[in-house]
């Protein structure tokens, strides 16, 4: 790199990172979740404004490979922590609701949303007929687990009966649908002349669960590493990259392996140390690397030229990905006695897709599953099903924020959570 683009790539670096800041404050205080101001400042700085002229003065083609090295260093990192903070306790302490509501909020939008992919296969259609189907099936499916937490959080929901059950939901969701992407990306043949390197992913994951995770819950037992020294932070950040590079060297995708060795680092008696984990890459992550990954994100969407065909498109899109998941956890709260008002709430929460969305839409782009023009729209149907939920969970349940409840821990309410619906509720 000369001393141009050196200076160029430092330059446009910091002006993401305060743009990020900025935007997510102000959204903050507009009662939105702040990833809603971090991705319009990735857009801004992309190719809608000015016809692209500001990002190419700001980000040199030459820098571009260097912005998506760090970006994907942000995903892998955002991506063990969400597998850190997933907990199976949640599921079990939700009863029988979560379940239903989130195979039914999975199945719906993913049935309509392969249904919408066969009607815009000709306009938008990559060359793989079922790769694309399947995929837009999945991109309608997903809930992003971080932002739905951290708006059950400001909210001081985390330890309600619907928090619980919300929680439970998008833990579940988040699995099937990670789950349902490295199949698509399995079987779609995405890594190519190597394609036999996918048989090898069922001994690794049997690895990951049943020698590495015993293994370190014995370290955990005897107390080895639960101070976090520099050499157990070490350990962690190793053992995170090289499971995102095996999973992508097998054909999935380097999320897959980040994800995952966060799931399987023990829960028990590494409390502190967990915590300890999470705020250090927390925030380096938070700060630097995911405004990298949104600026990223945000070059590759281009609104400037969506004309009525496109806006037509969209709000197709819009409908099923709204009405598909919202149907499908309705439907399935109300079969499940939940009253009205907490079944419409649980609904608008489970449409909440975030960041999680954004790093599948870019899982489809680099593989070929969608092309940019489609993803630009789909990136404005991430922003918008996502700053929807606070003012439909203000009109559905009033203004409830502050300091959480006294009273169990989320994931174990003291009564299953049906029942507490049903004396909590807010109507029905």
């Amino acid at each position: 790199m000369t001393t141009e683009q050196t200076t160029s790539l430092l330059v446009g670096l910091a002006l993401m990172v305060l743009l990020a800041r900025l935007l997510g404050a102000l959204a903050r205080r507009l009662g939105q979740p702040p990833v809603i101001g971090e991705v319009l400042a990735g857009i801004l700085l992309g190719p809608t404004l000015f016809h692209g002229a500001l990002s190419d003065a700001l980000f040199p083609g030459s820098t571009r490979p260097l912005l998506s090295a760090l970006a994907a260093v942000g995903v892998a990192v955002f991506m063990f922590v969400v597998g850190l903070d997933w907990d199976a306790a949640l599921i079990r302490g939700s009863g029988a609701i979560a379940p239903a509501v989130s195979l039914s909020s999975i199945v719906l939008p993913f049935g309509l949303g392969a249904a919408l992919g066969l009607y815009l296969l000709d306009e938008h259609g990559t060359g793989d007929r079922t790769a694309f189907m399947l995929f837009m099936g999945i991109s309608m499916s997903i809930t992003a687990f971080p932002v739905l937490a951290r708006i059950l959080t400001d909210r001081g929901m985390v330890r309600t009966p619907l928090g619980v059950v919300a929680l439970a939901c998008a833990s579940i969701d988040d699995v099937l649908a990670w789950s349902l992407l490295a199949a698509v990306v399995a079987v779609s043949g995405a890594a190519g002349p190597d394609q036999w390197r996918i048989l090898l992913a069922v001994p690794y994951l049997l690895a990951m669960l049943f020698v590495l995770r015993p293994a370190l819950r014995r370290l955990a037992a005897r107390g080895a590493g639960l101070r976090l020294t520099p050499t157990v932070f070490a350990g962690v950040l190793v053992g995170l990259l090289l499971s995102a590079a095996a999973t992508e060297w097998l054909g999935l995708h380097y999320i897959f392996g980040a994800f995952l060795f966060g799931v399987v680092l023990p829960r028990s008696g590494t409390q502190q140390l967990r915590h300890e984990v999470h705020d250090r890459l927390g925030q380096m992550s938070g700060t630097l690397l995911l405004p990298v990954f949104f600026l990223v994100a945000g070059l590759q969407v281009d609104l400037s030229g969506v004309g009525l065909g496109g806006l037509g498109d969209l709000a197709l899109i819009l409908l099923v990905a709204v009405g598909g998941k919202f149907a499908g956890a309705y439907v399935a709260a109300r079969l499940s006695r939940m009253p009205v008002r907490q079944s419409a709430a649980l609904a608008t929460l489970m449409n909440t897709r975030g960041l999680t969305e954004l790093i599948v839409l870019n899982v489809g782009l680099q593989l070929g599953f969608i092309g940019q023009d489609l993803y630009s729209l789909m990136v404005v149907m991430a922003v918008v099903t996502t700053a929807m939920a606070g003012p439909l969970l203000t009109w559905l349940l009033g203004t409830r924020t502050g300091p959480e409840p006294a009273g169990p821990a989320a994931g174990a309410p003291a009564k299953p959570a049906g029942k507490a619906l049903e004396a909590d509720g807010t109507g029905g």
